[in-house]
């Protein structure tokens, strides 16, 4: 095999992670990458709330309770 052989096999395989990073019509890693980070960050904030939402109805029992 030549060495112009190597070369055009190399650059073939440097072509295919190329798209398969940036995306043929299709999304590729990064996109894909950043979708789940994405999600990632909206299900934290959802926790967030969701807690603070249960810590708030939880002292709003409790003061009700006291004051009786």
């Amino acid at each position: 095999m030549s060495i112009d052989d190597r070369l055009d096999k190399i650059e073939e395989i440097l072509r295919g992670i190329d798209q398969a990073i940036r995306g043929n019509g299709k999304p590729g890693i990064n996109v894909r990458l950043d979708r789940l980070e994405q999600g990632a960050r909206r299900q934290a904030r959802m926790g967030w709330m969701l807690t603070g939402a249960v810590v708030g109805g939880v002292i709003s029992m409790v003061v009700i309770l006291a004051t009786r």
